[in-house]
């Protein structure tokens, strides 16, 4: 008999569905309220890339005198290098760099299958806003890197609250 296969996947495209929010300040990360949530800012107007946002964990080997093949255990978890280039304004500070100046601490929160309350899931990165940096391509619009460190393990796959 064969193995049982894998549930099938519901699909999506991102744009469109992902929503992505800072929300300044949030008393039990793990749990965020609704109305914790609707007091932040909804960034996916204005996101043009995400980088990075993905936890990663080492492997430490563990060799011994009985084997000549080294086996390996999990060792520390980490988070990739992560950023959000968001579009720029042309009529003066009025985009991301208004909401996400430099040493700015707060949540983002990631809703990648959208803001479904009860059924859908987010990650809330608690973070940083570590530099502001204006990229100056020539062939793209105008746009802002925000680079963020997270201060803390991220809370994955919570129900978003009702």
């Amino acid at each position: 008999m064969p193995a049982t296969a894998i549930t099938a996947s519901v699909r999506y495209f991102r744009p469109g569905l992902t929503k992505v929010y800072w929300v300044r300040t949030i008393a039990t990360y793990t749990a965020p309220t609704r109305a914790e949530l609707n007091a932040g800012t909804d960034l996916s107007p204005e996101i043009a890339e995400i980088s990075g946002f993905s936890v990663v964990s080492d492997s430490v080997d563990t060799p011994d005198l009985l084997n000549r093949f080294v086996s390996k255990i999990p060792g520390r978890i980490t988070a990739d290098d992560s950023s959000i280039n968001f579009y720029a304004s042309s009529t003066g500070f009025t985009d991301a760099r208004s909401v996400l100046p430099r040493d700015t601490t707060g949540f983002v929160v990631f809703m990648d299958g959208g803001d479904v309350t009860t059924t859908g899931r987010m990650d809330v990165w608690p973070s940083t806003v570590a530099s502001v940096g204006k990229l100056r391509a020539m062939e793209d619009p105008a746009q802002v890197q925000v680079t963020f460190t997270p201060t803390r393990v991220p809370a994955e796959d919570i129900v978003i609250p009702t």
